[in-house]
């Protein structure tokens, strides 16, 4: 996979002195220091380089998916079986669920809840589960 020459990434490096974060540090991974820059001065959301998004994902998909939380009985111990239940939780996530800080402002001043694929402009409504799962996953042409 070659990845487009605009990608510009960049990770987070704590130092930590006695379990307590004494100085933080960022590293360009892929890219420029200016396009990490420009990224950031370009964000609606944050001024630095930050975890906050991943983790709250993570987060998330953790509680949503069983099988991602350790010492369960819902562990996954079958690749395939794993990779289907974060398929499910991941793109059921962005089209079944509203979220919160997406809600734009509808007619008569009521807020209209959104989705991640909603914001994105995938589709124009909030899916149910069942019309979600009836969906085919590949579509035929």
């Amino acid at each position: 996979m070659v990845l487009p020459a605009a990608v510009a990434y960049a990770t987070v490096h704590k130092a930590r002195e006695n379990n307590r974060v004494v100085s933080v540090s960022t590293r360009v991974v892929l890219g420029t220091a200016a396009a990490v820059a420009a990224a950031r001065l370009d964000s609606a959301v944050s001024t630095v380089v930050n975890t906050c998004f991943v983790e709250r994902h993570n987060g998330t998909d953790r509680n949503r998916c069983r099988r991602k939380v350790r010492n369960s009985y819902g562990f996954s111990k079958d690749r395939g079986t794993h990779r289907a239940a974060t398929a499910f939780s991941y793109f059921s996530d962005n089209f079944c669920w509203p979220v919160r800080t997406l809600r734009v402002k509808g007619e008569g001043g009521r807020c209209r809840a959104r989705t991640p694929a909603m914001a994105a402009g995938l589709t124009d409504h909030v899916w149910s589960l069942a019309e979600w799962l009836a969906h085919p996953a590949v579509q035929q042409k």
